[in-house]
């Protein structure tokens, strides 16, 4: 996410998401979502980051589809 490059998965670098703001599609279709994720290095004192995303419909179903399992399979989180 970095300019430095060092931002390869295998380096241990780890990342939290903090929030996808602004989900949009964008177009008339709906076949594609605009938005930025906000994030943050784990464990860094360096402010978060905003990354412009764009995203094929199709992988938000598969996302939908997968957190949805994953969400039925584990505890409720009690606010």
């Amino acid at each position: 996410m970095s300019a430095g490059g060092t931002d390869d998965p295998r380096s241990g670098a780890e990342w939290e998401l903090l929030m996808l703001r602004g989900l949009a599609m964008t177009d008339e279709t709906a076949s594609e979502f605009g938005g930025v994720l906000v994030d943050h290095r784990k464990g860094s004192s360096e402010p978060v980051e905003h990354v412009r995303v764009r995203v094929k419909r199709s992988v938000l179903e598969e996302m939908a589809v997968t957190l949805q399992r994953l969400l039925a399979r584990s505890a409720p989180y009690a606010r």
